[in-house]
């Protein structure tokens, strides 16, 4: 068993409740952990054999360009995406968190991870 991580994916999207939120748009970050089995890649030095990361980000950029209403729901479409895609994974995790949220205060970012496993 071995865990890939791919930490801080910035992006600008248009997701929230607010009709100013799909049109202006605000700055997210997307924190992606999987785990399946890396012991056969670690040998082969194959990338057809491991979790490739590219795919991975490519699948949060896609579903991060799709507007939401929820955080919830961005990242329950990225996991579905994920093990939809990828079946090397057992198991994933994702954070989405939304930057300097309009929530009348001064806070830096509010988060929603989803967890599934196969």
């Amino acid at each position: 068993m071995g865990k890939i991580k791919l930490n801080n994916i910035r992006l600008h999207a248009w997701h929230g409740c607010l009709k100013e939120e799909s049109i202006i748009g605000s700055d997210y970050r997307v924190d992606v952990e999987v785990e399946g089995k890396l012991d056969h890649p670690a040998q082969t030095d194959e990338l057809r054999d491991t979790i490739d990361y590219v795919h991975l980000n490519n699948i949060v950029k896609e579903e991060m360009a799709i507007k939401s209403k929820l955080l919830e729901n961005v990242a329950q479409r990225i996991l579905n995406r994920i093990f939809d895609e990828i079946t090397l994974v057992d198991w994933a995790q994702i954070c989405v968190s939304k930057i300097n949220p309009p929530i009348g205060g001064d806070v830096e970012s509010v988060t929603v991870c989803l967890t599934q496993e196969r």
